[in-house]
């Protein structure tokens, strides 16, 4: 039963000062669940004996047999300390990596946090990854030391081994934090020097740092109250305070000397009665072990290892504790342990008191939290209208008044059955229910006599009143078939039996229902919003998402239903004001997977949340019966929604593919599918792994490591030899293609980067799509849009370049000067490919233009510079091996020319740039810049797609592409009978003149691209996993195998102290990772297993279309060497799943065929 009512806390969510919104932080498998659990029994939802055995918040099937947590659970607490009375909104999240999503969705919601750490299995990488994930969203988080047991009882550490061990721990976790604070301070550090021109960097005052870094208490220590050493397990947990106050007495001591010298290297000098400092020096026993330690295994060693009843009984005593007989007289010694230390040093009011203690409040949220909340990197705070300005005072001080503005942010979209909704859950019967139900059997026996008296006419008795009431059949049907209609479509309802509810905070105002409030897209801006209310324009669409067109950013919504978040169960509730979590029903129409809703268009949707896992490990669904693709569709439109990390895609073949972080999330994934959203049996294809192509320089080894030396040249040059008779090949990487109507002539080549560049490229991706935004603010006039950069983001464009810039340098003489002459990047205007300016007289619009001043020229032929871009686009997004994205490839435009004449490729050929140039110097450069105009009109940059407006006017069309408009005679009459001319619509001639020289052009750049690309070595790059491993010395071996056998590479094993475990570390190609866990755990019993997280993309150094030439490579890997070559063998699988040609044999040697017989 619970022991807080739902209205205590409805009162307590009127006090924002008494509430903390907290979320639990975690490797796997190191206690979240089992402390949450501790956390819940407090409040007599659950029993303390099933603390750690329940898991209270898994509420999932698959969660309960796996033993991890897969999704976000909230519930609210109740916590009285000194008279004083808290609420506590706790959010339990996953530590498995493939989870890590839902972590996202759990800190953006939360003000602290708490870090549970496993002393014996240390720092792991779920735990960097929480600890950036809280610094990265303005959190405080406190530090629990658990499972501090198993040094007991697994690894037999004596009280000083402990100590030890426990301060080595702990500079583990502060080794994190410090790494993330230098990180910010370096930041800091290049944006100061980086602004003053008097190099102020030599004279650069870190104490200024190291003041901060004291007042913001960033590491966690003892001392400051910021650490609990627990088992949440066996049920206990203290802080330096708590013994402070219990040995003050004893020792004679004061307890706040106490207290500031329990932990560290002081000891206690029983002669002199006072604390000293030098324990280690002059080996004495730490006051720390003395005084903790030694009690909490004097505990351990009585009940757990010699089960001394005359101890136990002392101990009872001693410490004043009600044990029942029960327990006391229980055979197993680990629930006699657990009822005498849980009592003494209960866990849950040791984290609880730390966390109304330390973490912060929602009136304490800091001014730079509210900025990173409203404000994106591509925009500055002070850009913001003021009204959107003035909401940041709102925000700090949580104002949940009547005239506060109602702003609340959904951080995900989570699935409830229809039947665990408090309305339509079941309850007890009243008297008054009973005698009503008793009335409505005897009125509808009654009405069955009647209906056997008179068939036409049928007595029903109305649900709310009970009242008899005649239906005359006057429909031409007979009344037995009304039920049926009724039954069909309460089967309809039936069918969508899941709900979706809100999972949200609410940072101002106070969220009632009924309410009429907005929901913001993410591409909503409160500067247009509030110039159209000016205007008397409407803002918001009274509809849903589906009904949202690409101009329209806001909706409207009405609240219907407000819950409290109670673990698996919810409450109803009238209101929630601000600073509290929530779930909000009824938005599953207006929201995918998070959003912001407010009251006033001034807000500005929320950032987007911080994803540390990205999806990676694709697969194809369909229905196993094609008649039930509806149903297949829907539920993944449902699952869609539900999970805040799997992506669901439609490919241009048709099919459905759903793309997630991993293995297990996949799993998880089609399993809800199966039996929660579509409930049909689907198939699946195997897992579609990601690859990427690129080039690299001209190899001088070959396959069996011997030097190719001059005599070998037609070997280097293999992959020219299919190139000879192409007259567009002019050299290795360099090609020179027309277009269609060889009007066109473009020369590209194509190189590899600089992997240091490339490295640069892949880690800033987020910051160049900043980039791209800003450049498309510039119109074709040259007009600026009023979007200004932050400071902070304009500092990290200007610090890219420089990288680029150094990179470039140091990569040789060739490359020297090139970042200023970069294009653009590819594919999707963010990937890791440049597309470089070769050519000295074209001037383009500079990439960095959002830091430069006067690089934004009106260009003349800037319709032309976007369809070399759109080609750049294309051919980067699909290679001509696979069809997969290029990686590392830089493309280099040396040419770009007009042809005249008609006569092929042996006619003059001019300069496209100053072609035009002289035409806009002389009387034809009105026709030319409405020509220009016009085509850019229709060029759609993001999709290459080419779209014509309907206009009535004419002009006159030539064969050779010359254009004027229809009514100037001069210009008709000046042009001899050498040309046809014929009156068109101008429809039609933007669609010849676009298609002659631009859109032919798109196709021109892209052939020219991937023949460039084809002329050079190509090469595969596959997907890596990070793995690592725990595992004692007896499965190393085995481990070993298993990694070895999946071309895995061993990066380190380390061996941890005072323990036979090993922490191992290793690089495994994403498409040889299926199934690992399962193997890896049949082949160690067990005792090991696997996390996985996308590390890097890796070379293959093979050529997939190798084939043995020289004698030794014949000798050494046969005539086909088609066992050795991986790289040919995932080429071709992955030409086969896209229906692409595949270079194979069915039959190698047909004489070897032969015709069995079937013996009898």
């Amino acid at each position: 039963m619970r022991a807080t009512s739902i209205q205590k806390i409805s009162e307590l969510q009127r006090k924002p000062k008494c509430i903390r919104n907290i979320c639990i932080l975690a490797h796997v498998d190191h206690g979240k669940t089992t402390l949450a659990d501790a956390l819940i029994a407090s409040n007599g939802i659950i029993s303390q004996k099933m603390a750690g055995k329940l898991r209270y918040l898994d509420s999932r099937e698959d969660e309960q047999i796996r033993g991890i947590t897969m999704k976000a659970s909230a519930i609210s607490l109740f916590y009285e300390k000194e008279s004083k009375e808290y609420l506590v909104n706790l959010i339990d999240s996953p530590g498995h990596v493939d989870f890590s999503s839902e972590v996202s969705t759990a800190v953006r919601l939360c003000d602290g946090a708490v870090v549970v750490v496993d002393v014996v299995e240390g720092v792991c990488p779920q735990t960097h990854a929480v600890l950036r994930q809280a610094w990265l969203e303005n959190i405080k988080p406190v530090l629990v030391l658990n499972k501090i047991d198993r040094l007991i009882l697994e690894l037999k550490m004596e009280p000083l081994e402990a100590f030890i061990h426990l301060q080595q721990t702990l500079e583990q976790v502060n080794l994190v934090t410090s790494e993330l604070f230098t990180t910010e301070v370096m930041e800091k550090k290049y944006q100061q020097t980086d602004g003053d021109q008097e190099g102020t960097e030599q004279t650069y005052d870190w104490t200024e740092d190291a003041d901060e870094f004291e007042e913001r208490n960033i590491y966690f220590c003892p001392t400051q109250g910021n650490v609990v050493f627990a088992s949440a397990y066996d049920g206990w947990g203290f802080t330096i305070h708590h013994f402070a106050e219990l040995f003050a007495k004893k020792l004679g001591v004061n307890s706040a000397v106490l207290e500031k010298t329990l932990w560290g290297d002081f000891y206690l000098n029983s002669k002199m009665k006072r604390i000293q400092k030098g324990a280690q020096s002059k080996a004495k026993k730490p006051l720390f072990v003395q005084v903790v330690l030694e009690n909490i295994w004097a505990v351990y060693d009585a009940v757990m290892v010699r089960k001394d009843k005359e101890m136990i009984e002392k101990i009872i005593k001693s410490l004043d504790l009600k044990i029942s007989s029960r327990d006391s007289r229980h055979n197993d010694s680990r629930v006699q342990l657990q009822a005498i230390i849980s009592q003494w040093l209960p866990v849950s009011s040791a984290v609880l008191s730390v966390v109304v203690e330390k973490l912060p409040s929602p009136l304490n949220m800091s001014e730079e939290k509210v900025e990173k909340l409203m404000c994106s990197q591509s925009r500055r705070f002070d850009s913001f209208p003021v009204e959107t300005q003035k909401l940041k005072k709102v925000f700090m001080e949580c104002d949940s008044s009547e005239e506060a503005p109602v702003i609340l942010f959904v951080s995900k979209m989570f699935p409830v059955e229809k039947k665990a909704l408090p309305q339509n859950r079941q309850r007890p019967l009243t008297g008054q229910d009973l005698s009503l139900r008793r009335e409505q059997a005897r009125l509808r026996h009654a009405a069955r006599l009647a209906q056997k008296n008179s068939p036409d006419t049928e007595l029903v008795v109305h649900q709310d009143t009970g009242q008899l009431a005649d239906i005359k059949d006057d429909s031409g049907g007979s009344a037995a078939e009304r039920p049926t209609m009724k039954a069909d479509s309460v089967q309809e309802e039936d069918d969508r039996d899941q709900v979706f509810i809100a999972f949200a905070r609410v940072f101002s105002g106070t969220v009632r229902k009924g309410q009429k409030l907005y929901v913001l897209g993410p591409r909503h801006d409160p500067l247009k919003a509030l110039e159209q209310i000016a205007a008397g324009k409407k803002v918001d669409l009274d509809g849903t998402l589906a009904d949202l067109s690409k101009d329209q950013h806001v909706m409207t919504f009405t609240t219907c239903d407000l819950y409290l978040f109670m673990g698996r169960e919810l409450e109803e509730l009238d209101c929630v004001p601000a600073g509290n979590v929530l779930g909000l029903g009824g938005l599953e129409d207006y929201i995918l997977k998070s959003g912001t809703v407010s009251s006033t268009v001034a807000c500005t949707a929320f950032t987007d949340l911080y994803i540390e896992a990205l999806p990676i490990v694709r697969v194809a669904i369909e229905p196993k019966h094609a008649g039930e693709m509806d149903r297949l569709v829907m539920g993944l439109r449902l699952l869609n929604q539900a999970d805040p990390c799997v992506q669901v895609l439609v490919q241009e073949t048709g099919e459905h593919v759903i793309i997630t972080a991993g293995e297990i999330h996949l799993q998880r994934c089609l399993e809800d599918l199966r039996e929660r959203y579509a409930k049909i049996e689907i198939n699946v294809s195997e897992p579609i792994v990601p690859f990427r192509e690129t080039i690299v320089p001209s190899p001088k080894l070959d396959m069996v490591n011997e030097a190719i030396q001059d005599q070998n040249q037609p070997i280097r040059s293999q992959r020219l030899k299919e190139f000879e008779e192409d007259d567009e090949v002019l050299d290795e990487g360099l090609v020179q293609i027309y277009t269609p109507n060889k009007k066109v002539m473009v020369q590209i080549k194509a190189v590899p980067l600089p992997p240091e560049v490339t490295d640069i490229l892949d880690n800033r991706q987020s910051l160049r799509k900043t980039m791209y935004q800003y450049s498309k603010q510039y119109d074709h006039s040259g007009h600026v849009q009023k979007l200004k950069l932050n400071q902070e983001t304009a500092e990290a464009v200007q610090e890219f370049r420089d990288k680029l810039d150094k990179a470039f340098c140091g990569a040789g003489k060739e490359w020297k000067g090139l970042v200023d002459n970069i294009w653009a990047f590819g594919p999707r205007r963010v990937g890791p490919n440049i597309l470089i300016n070769g050519m000295e007289n074209l001037n383009h619009p500079s990439i960095w233009s959002c830091i430069q001043e006067g690089n934004n020229q009106q260009n003349p032929l800037q319709e032309f510079d976007q369809s070399v871009v759109s080609g750049f686009q294309l051919a980067t997004l699909t290679g001509p091996l696979c069809d997969e994205p290029m990686r590392g490839v830089c493309f280099i435009v040396k040419k770009l020319e007009l042809v005249q004449g008609k006569s092929g490729r042996s006619h003059s050929k001019k300069s496209l740039v100053s072609h035009m140039s002289s035409c806009l110097e002389g009387d034809s450069s009105r026709d030319v810049s409405h020509t220009l105009t016009s085509l850019n009109s229709e060029v759609n940059i993001q999709s290459g797609e080419i779209n014509a407006n309907d206009t009535h006017s004419y002009v006159t069309c030539y064969e050779d592409g010359h254009v004027t408009d229809g009514d100037d005679s001069e210009s008709s009459a000046g042009d001899g009978a050498d040309r046809e001319s014929m009156m068109v619509p101008k429809q039609h001639k933007k669609q010849e003149t676009y298609s002659a020289l631009a859109g032919q052009l798109i196709s021109c750049v892209k052939d020219g691209c991937r023949k460039a690309f084809q002329t050079c070595h190509q090469r595969l790059m596959v997907a890596m996993y990070k793995c690592n491993i725990q595992a004692t010395t007896e499965v190393l071996g085995k481990l070993y195998a298993v990694i070895g056998k999946r071309n895995g590479q061993i990066l380190s094993e380390d061996l941890r102290e005072g323990s036979q475990m090993f922490n191992i570390k290793a690089f495994l190609p994403v498409v040889e990772s299926f199934g690992l866990a399962e193997t890896i755990r049949k082949k160690t019993s067990g005792l090991a297993s696997p996390q996985l997280v996308f590390s890097h993309w890796e070379l293959m150094d093979m050529d997939p279309f190798w084939v043995p030439t020289t004698e030794e490579e014949i000798m050494h890997y046969g005539e086909k060497a088609d066992s050795e070559n991986r790289a040919r063998h995932y080429m071709n699988s992955i030409r086969k799943r896209k229906g692409m040609k595949v270079d194979e044999k069915i039959v190698e040697h047909a004489e070897k065929q032969r015709t069995l017989t079937k013996n009898k």
